[in-house]
């Protein structure tokens, strides 16, 4: 007789985990129930030590963990065959025969597994929240209580896509000046290291008469010929510094609150913010999704401290029976029309479709802003390498100059 491991959430809320034998899964599913509580997990014993091996194996090999974009293509492809009419149960199987993705192919047989078990979609996704978000989640959970199932992973599969191209829009405007800056570096290292050292001997002797440009980048070059190794080091100090900065709670706060004030990008970054917890506000308020777990969903995934405190208060305050629209009145992180239009969907009941109009129309906004901000970027970091090159340039025309004319003085 097989031995199934369960995990049982009782009434009271403590988890209990232990195991059963029974003829099947159904049958341990049906003597579990029977003790009272909802169960979280039930899996063969055999499979449940395997899933451990295979976890194990998985957390040795997070780089080939699936993407957004499998994920994407999950949703898509369950979304179609759940239409047609295909047990649940029976589309993730099909689904993960045909994944190429390994770590993902166990994941999908692991939700399987527990529906087997008697546990809700939702339920058994919840148990990988590096992939399924909490707007996914909760999307799913509010479906199965409406029967909406197939439409609402529709919506969730539009969802990723507009935040895929949102990262990439973000991503390709980030590009152009790491290149740059990264071509302006390799330049200046090169012009200090290989072409100035050939001028030393031009000018030895003749330090009086070199203008301080020249006697800096000398002395620069002599530098970084006999200490180049430090420059890359020191980079990578540098960089260290900041990831440990800002995996602190002040070193995030900080860097949150400069991305809202830094002149060339804070347009930009308040658009995302705002287009992101906009939408995931209004797509969970039309899901049917309590109005205080949608807000502390869009508090979560909003990516900015200072956006995650506002929902977090505004979810405070519709607790103590406040409308939303009072508790963002006199906020500095939304405009003055967003509150006002908020205001006008709770007056009319249209909250839902509301804040989806304004994420749409500041999708829109966040777009131009990348390509201002990207039109603007691209002859400020042409002029800023320019300078570099043409400083590098006169300190060592300008002695030449100078030389010339004593000579022919």
């Amino acid at each position: 007789m097989p031995t199934y491991r369960y995990e049982l959430q009782q009434e009271s809320g403590d988890l209990l985990i232990g195991q059963i034998a029974a003829q099947s899964a159904s049958g341990a599913a049906n003597a579990i129930a029977s003790r009272g509580g909802r169960i979280v997990r039930l899996v063969p014993l055999k499979i449940a030590e395997t899933s451990l091996l295979k976890k194990f194996w998985a957390v040795m090999n997070t780089g080939n963990g699936p993407k957004k974009r499998d994920i994407l293509d999950f949703t898509t492809q369950l979304a179609v065959m759940v239409r047609a009419g295909i047990s649940l149960r029976v589309a993730i199987d099909g689904i993960s025969k045909h994944v190429a993705n390994d770590r993902l192919k166990e994941i999908l047989t692991s939700i399987r597994e527990d529906l087997e078990a008697g546990c809700t979609f939702s339920d058994a996704i919840a148990k990988y929240p590096k992939l399924f978000s909490p707007l996914y989640i909760n999307m799913v959970r509010a479906s199965e209580l409406s029967g909406s199932f197939g439409h609402m992973l529709d919506r969730i599969a539009k969802i990723i896509t507009r935040q895929i191209e949102t990262k990439k829009l973000i991503v390709g405007a980030s590009i152009y000046p790491g290149v740059i800056g990264s071509l302006a570096t390799v330049v200046t290292i090169f012009l200090l290291t290989f072409v100035l050292p050939r001028f030393a001997g031009v000018f030895e002797g003749k330090e009086a008469i070199l203008p301080w440009p020249t006697k800096f980048l000398m002395g620069l070059s002599a530098w970084m010929v006999v200490y180049w190794w430090t420059v890359p080091i020191a980079m990578v100090l540098i960089a260290a510094l900041l990831v440990l900065v800002a995996k602190t709670e002040r070193g995030r706060c900080f860097l949150d609150k400069l991305k809202l004030k830094f002149p060339i990008v804070k347009k930009m970054l308040r658009a995302l913010y705002i287009t992101r917890s906009l939408q995931t506000l209004g797509e969970l308020v039309n899901a049917g999704v309590p109005m205080v777990n949608s807000l502390e969903v869009t508090g979560n995934i909003a990516g900015n401290r200072d956006y995650h405190a506002l929902w977090s208060g505004v979810s405070d305050g519709v607790k103590e029976g406040r409308r939303i629209n009072e508790v963002l009145d006199g906020t500095k992180l939304l405009p003055m029309p967003v509150v006002q239009m908020v205001a006008a969907g709770e007056e009319s009941g249209k909250l839902g479709d509301v804040l989806e109009e304004i994420s749409e129309y500041y999708d829109r906004v966040l777009r131009d802003a990348v390509k201002t901000f990207t039109s603007l970027l691209e002859p400020a970091m042409i002029i800023f390498m320019g300078v570099i090159v043409g400083f590098i340039a006169m300190a060592i025309i300008l002695p030449i100059f100078k030389m010339s004319a004593v000579v022919s003085g």
